[in-house]
């Protein structure tokens, strides 16, 4: 016998039937867990402050970061979206944020607010969200380069070609992770 908070004559076999019916009768439950939203609010805020859908900020930061602020890459990227010191300084200045130094990308809220604004300005730039995440990945100008390249040639742009094989990964992930944020927050991909 196995016994639990006092409870005499539970076996360990109905335990474990009784969680194997919760998570068969309420998936969403177990698919939350296994897709969190951290920083909620910051990304809530962020997205809607620069028109971004929130799930697809919480994608990047889970294929970016897997939700750690201190997160540093090899070239320097930094905390939860991954983002570059260059990049936040300009970000910081188009923002106006006062004060900016690199070592605030390790911040929640001024990362998630730099990534979310200069996700806005991909999507200004690029009207197909591969791209914008391609862009984001690689930079705005080895996409565009791409882009010139295919319309040249006569071709219809498909990431099967992009050139680097990191990038076209990076966009698989990404929207792989943005369609399960979707359909477990109960939002329809489109």
């Amino acid at each position: 016998m196995f016994y639990c908070n006092g409870f005499r004559g539970i076996s360990l076999g109905i335990l474990l039937v009784i969680l194997l019916m919760v998570i068969i009768t309420q998936p969403r439950w177990l698919q939350r867990l296994l897709y969190p939203i951290h920083h909620e609010e910051i990304i809530f805020s962020s997205a809607d402050k620069f028109g971004v859908d929130p799930y697809l900020i919480t994608a990047v930061i889970r294929v970016e970061s897997k939700f750690f602020p201190r997160a540093l890459s090899s070239v320097g990227a930094r905390g939860l979206m991954q983002i570059m010191p260059e990049t936040g300084r300009w970000a910081a200045r188009e923002m106006e944020l006062a004060d900016f130094t690199p070592d605030q990308l390790f911040e929640p809220e001024i990362n998630i607010l730099i990534g979310a604004w200069y996700l806005a300005s991909l999507q200004r730039e690029f009207a197909d969200l591969r791209m914008v995440l391609a862009a984001y990945n690689s930079g705005g100008g080895n996409v565009k380069r791409w882009l010139e390249t295919q319309e040249a040639m006569g071709l219809i742009p498909d990431m099967k070609n992009f050139p680097f094989a990191e990038t076209r990964h990076y966009v698989s992930r990404v929207l792989n992770n943005y369609r399960r944020y979707r359909e477990i927050y109960q939002i329809k991909a489109n």
